[in-house]
């Protein structure tokens, strides 16, 4: 058995501190694509227009989903699957019992979502002696990096090609020509074509905007003030969050008297959240499409000398840890960054020939009062995810920037 060789082209740390960007979010739009239902529009009723995102059958099925037992082993989601329609690899048998030679070509690890993700994935990468080699290229947040990356990856003996794309449809030529050349596993970010052996993913924005606008229509009174505070237009996994937050709030009475772009910015979140007690006196509620700036939201409040109302974040752990310390109706959907370690076992999984599913969707948590215990964890710090699969994993929890 070879030496295991981990290559790895790291964005610096201090690119995560500011503004946090959305955990696991693309654009598959231009910067200025139009926003949607992002604001109101001039003349349109409730919310807005709905996003040119929304696509009501994705809606509907996201939906379903989230009502679902999965299939899998209890206590590992990261193993289980929604739906599964399992589709034949016995051709990608890996042939001889030379080691496994597993590449990742990445997005980024510009945020820290995708930061915990990458430990994870390296970690579960680790479990398995087999893998002898796991080369990693990072695009940097750059379409033309990771086109290259994909097209060097796919040219050096790769048993596996694991790809996260940076964007969707600037990529899909790249990942369609490694599909002819060696197994290619997508994840968390899709691409317009199917060539892949299989696309993991969670359940999808639509289930995590609809579980967090459906709290607040449960928690806040008839005709209550809800701000809405989101991150940034024209991108498709905050489009759909989005989209189905505005068909649960428009329909349910309550009345959205912003809706905010924030780009992540602390700052920027509290000068909204407190623009926007200054000019209604109340605000009853609190629905964000991320949870990168929800503490920002919560201090704004507690500086205006106001009660924080119903709030929605994501589980980062200094929002779950604000949560518990200040007693805050809350609930966190989640885009689990468990679903990291799906591609390395599901790549084991194509080169022994057994069946994967052509779509692995994977279970999509909410952390909820009942829960939040389980999820809050001490001595992890702030911007871990704690929906991360990883206590189990080796090095847990320093590793991942924590303490025992």
């Amino acid at each position: 058995m070879s030496t295991r060789k981990i290559r790895h082209a790291f964005v610096p740390l201090a690119a995560l501190l500011g503004a946090a960007l959305l955990a696991g979010c693309t654009s598959d739009a231009p910067p200025d694509a139009p926003a949607g239902a992002a604001s109101a529009a001039a003349g349109a009723p409730g919310t807005g227009r709905q996003s040119k995102f929304f696509d009501r059958a994705e809606y509907d099925r996201q939906l379903a989903l989230a009502k679902e037992s999965p299939q899998g082993p209890a206590g590992k989601p990261w193993e289980q699957m929604l739906r599964p329609q399992l589709v034949d690899t016995t051709q990608y048998k890996k042939k001889g019992s030379g080691g496994i030679h597993l590449c990742l070509s990445n997005a980024g690890v510009f945020n820290p979502w995708r930061q915990v993700g990458l430990k994870n994935m390296q970690a579960e990468a680790g479990l398995h002696k087999e893998i002898t080699d796991f080369t990693v290229l990072d695009a940097q947040g750059k379409d033309d990096k990771q086109i290259s990356d994909i097209q060097e990856l796919a040219g050096q003996g790769c048993d596996v090609l694991i790809v996260s794309p940076n964007t969707t449809a600037t990529l899909t030529p790249a990942v369609e020509q490694a599909c002819g050349k060696v197994p290619v596993i997508v994840f968390d970010r899709g691409v317009e074509t199917d060539c892949a052996v299989t696309f993991i993913n969670p359940i999808g924005g639509y289930g995590y905007g609809a579980v967090a606008a459906d709290f607040l229509v449960e928690k806040v009174k008839p005709k209550g003030k809800i701000l809405a505070l989101r991150i940034s237009p024209g991108v498709d996994v905050l489009e759909t969050r989005w989209s189905a937050a505005k068909v649960a709030l428009d329909k349910s009475g309550l009345d959205v008297v912003d809706v905010k772009f924030t780009d992540g910015d602390p700052a920027k979140t509290k000068a909204i959240v407190t623009d926007a007690i200054t000019r209604n006196g109340d605000i009853d509620g609190v629905w964000m499409d991320s949870g990168a700036t929800s503490v920002a939201a919560v201090e704004a409040f507690e500086d205006a000398g106001k009660d924080v109302p119903p709030i929605t974040g994501e589980d980062q752990q200094d929002f779950l840890q604000v949560w518990k310390e200040k007693k805050l109706t809350a609930i966190a959907p989640s885009y689990p960054t468990f679903q990291w370690r799906t591609p390395v076992i599901a790549a084991l999984k194509i080169l022994k020939g057994e069946q994967v599913p052509k779509e692995w969707k994977l279970p999509q948590p909410t952390v909820t009062q009942d829960t939040l215990d389980q999820y809050l964890k001490p001595g992890m710090p702030p911007l871990h995810y704690a929906m991360c699969g990883c206590e189990n994993l080796p090095g847990f929890p320093e590793k991942w920037g924590g303490k025992k």
